[in-house]
């Protein structure tokens, strides 16, 4: 929101805590008028095609297996909340301690994005400068880029709407 003054930005947490933490360390860093925070979950969004452009920086739980393509209703929450064209990103780190499946391969990915009508552009491990970009503390406590690798997921929303 600071970097974007222009832009309405919407956090969403699953997580009570998470979104009050997430909260109380933006209001830390000055009032930040276009800032709006949720508790909502991602296959249950808010609010439904408004989003022009979706960031999602190191999930765990349920939306990190939805955007390995393993929870399909955690796809089609996000591609409901995407506006029609939307761009979603997500970097994911995954190794093996984690309890998840590894990335898997770029057409596994693709089917499962496509059946919740988003399509993949982009699967590749993330620079160290999209890294740092993504502001993330969860990827500086985790040591993301270095100590562990970073995988940079590119989609974007891509059903047909027709406004009558």
């Amino acid at each position: 929101a600071a970097a974007r003054p222009d832009t309405l930005v919407i956090g969403l947490d699953a997580s009570a805590a998470g979104m009050a933490d997430a909260s109380r360390r933006a209001a830390r860093r000055g009032a930040l008028p276009n800032a709006l925070f949720a508790v909502a979950s991602a296959e249950q969004p808010p609010l439904t095609g408004i989003a022009g452009e979706i960031t999602v920086n190191f999930p765990w739980a349920s939306l990190l297996r939805g955007v390995l393509g393993a929870d399909d209703a955690v796809l089609a929450g996000l591609a409901a909340l995407a506006s029609p064209g939307a761009a979603i990103s997500a970097l994911v780190s995954v190794v093996p301690r984690d309890g998840v499946p590894p990335v898997p391969p770029a057409d596994v990915l693709a089917a499962a994005y496509d059946r919740a009508g988003l399509r993949l552009v982009e699967a590749r491990p993330a620079t160290a400068g999209e890294v740092a970009a993504s502001g993330s503390s969860w990827a500086k406590r985790l040591r993301a880029g270095s100590a562990r690798p970073v995988t940079l997921l590119k989609s974007v929303e891509s059903r047909t709407s027709i406004i009558p």
